[in-house]
């Protein structure tokens, strides 16, 4: 079995995740990152692409005042092994799963795996995932990242919040480009539930 995956999406009304210049803290409010934090919690992992490690440097661990919790496993998917030594998530408690030849970063542990493309299949790093007893992941970002894993079907579920704010079409997507010729070939998602989180919308949705 793979592990349950979740897209978690933070954007404009209109679905960005950024300006054009990648500005993107923060869009949306305090309460939508607080919810963020509390899915981080119930997850066994969370992932984002090494263009999220180099735009924003996160740290993607879980921090809710008052309330100790057991640290998600942090994944970056980086072809090239690029993510710095110095950044934030190269650390312990971090794999960083690459096309390239295995060398240190950090604290962190390094796997190569299967990339046909010159990126880690999506397949591949499930089941990495899966060798180390991961259930459930969380894919953060970016936008790349998230159109390679709806592109091969393996989003499960949908977070998404959604600021008041618009971006335009020169804002950067949350999902990238899926090749669609045909409005029959689009992934179909079922609304679970809708409700405000401050200023922000919180929308579930499960892959039908």
């Amino acid at each position: 079995m793979r592990p349950r995956v979740t897209l978690k999406l933070a954007t404009s009304l209109d679905g960005r995740i950024a300006t054009a210049s990648g500005e993107s803290r923060w869009i949306t409010g305090e309460p939508a990152r607080q919810a963020g934090h509390r899915l981080r919690a119930v997850h066994d992992a969370v992932l984002v692409g090494i263009g999220t490690v180099l735009a924003d440097d996160p740290e993607l661990t879980v921090r809710l005042p008052g309330r100790p919790v057991d640290q998600p496993l942090r994944v970056v998917l980086d072809s090239r092994l690029r993510t710095p030594a110095t950044a934030r998530i190269a650390g312990p408690n971090t794999l960083i799963l690459t096309a390239a030849e295995p060398s240190p970063v950090g604290g962190a542990e390094i796997e190569r795996v299967e990339a046909p493309d010159g990126r880690p299949a999506p397949k591949a790093v499930l089941a990495a995932l899966t060798r180390r007893g991961v259930d459930t992941l969380m894919i953060e970002g970016g936008g790349e990242v998230a159109a390679a894993f709806i592109a091969a079907g393996l989003v499960d579920a949908l977070e998404w919040f959604r600021a008041p704010i618009l971006l335009g079409g020169d804002g950067r997507a949350c999902v990238a480009g899926l090749a669609l010729a045909r409005l029959s070939e689009a992934p179909v998602f079922r609304r679970l539930a809708v409700e405000p989180c401050g200023d922000d919308l919180w929308e579930r949705y499960e892959r039908l």
